[in-house]
């Protein structure tokens, strides 16, 4: 069993940087890709960024694109979201996932997310 915890969240203002993680405890977390996902009141969780188990390969939404920087260490277990230039548009709780990232599309596996981060970026 994978448990996912976040932390990092917090309230910035306009242009401000946040840097987001989330341990992920358990040897079958290595084992996957680990993506961001983020969700505002009364709407569906969207896709933030993702990376794959080697680093490799990440993705991004086009509206976090040079602003955004996803990592993980694998010794640790840990995925990263570096956000700098923070938008009020950027307000939500963001989830960390484990999923596939086939390509240029992430899947998140039913059953493995966080609890999620409140981030509150203020004008």
């Amino acid at each position: 069993q994978v448990r996912l915890v976040e932390s990092g969240g917090g309230q910035v203002q306009t242009g401000g940087s946040l840097r987001l993680s989330c341990a992920a405890s358990g040897r079958a977390g290595r084992r996957y890709d680990m993506g961001w996902f983020r969700q505002t009141p009364e709407k569906e969780p969207t896709f933030v960024a993702a990376i794959s188990t080697n680093d490799l390969s990440t993705v991004y939404v086009d509206s976090v694109k040079g602003r955004f920087t996803i990592s993980r260490d694998s010794a640790k277990n840990t995925l990263y979201l570096q956000m700098n230039n923070l938008k009020p548009d950027d307000t939500a709780v963001y989830l960390c996932t484990l999923g596939d990232l086939s390509g240029r599309e992430y899947y998140p596996a039913a059953g493995y997310w966080g609890q999620g981060t409140q981030v509150t970026v203020s004008s």
